[in-house]
């Protein structure tokens, strides 16, 4: 599960993970503006010192904008994934993204859960993240990772 596209790093940090291992990614993207309220999303900002992009927030797109933005993102993230040798598909969640989850990792059979976040200060320290969320949902182990740059 992501919640922007994934950099070139990502990408090398996930497909290493397990080493020779033959693994398929299965990525579900909800898009940002759907996704978490503007003002945790600021509170998170100023937590990283990031204060212009606190003051920036109203500009995050929502409804359609933020579909065809997460479409884009998810397509780079697959797109990449795929070039770097991985078999890889993906989803772009409409409804619920940990019903989404649940769904598509009783689908394909997944052993194990990536969530690929930025930090989310507000959520995580009442374990309302989607990491921790998913770790009561989903029945596989749920490994959350940080990602290597804001998008």
């Amino acid at each position: 599960m992501i919640e922007k596209a994934m950099t070139s790093a990502d990408v090398e940090f996930v497909t290493t993970l397990h080493g020779d291992e033959p693994v398929a990614f299965h990525v579900l993207l909800q898009p940002r503006g759907d996704q978490a309220d503007r003002l945790l999303r600021a509170i998170d900002d100023i937590a990283l010192g990031e204060l212009d992009e606190a003051v920036r927030e109203h500009e995050t797109p929502e409804g359609e904008d933020a579909r065809s933005v997460g479409r884009q993102a998810l397509d780079v993230s697959v797109t990449a994934l795929r070039a770097s040798g991985s078999v890889a598909d993906g989803r772009l969640v409409e409804d619920h993204p940990l019903d989404a989850l649940k769904a598509m990792v009783a689908e394909v059979g997944a052993d194990e859960v990536i969530v690929l976040t930025d930090p989310h200060y507000v959520e995580e320290f009442f374990h309302r993240d989607w990491a921790s969320r998913a770790r009561h949902r989903v029945g596989v182990p749920v490994l959350k990772l940080f990602s290597h740059s804001k998008a």
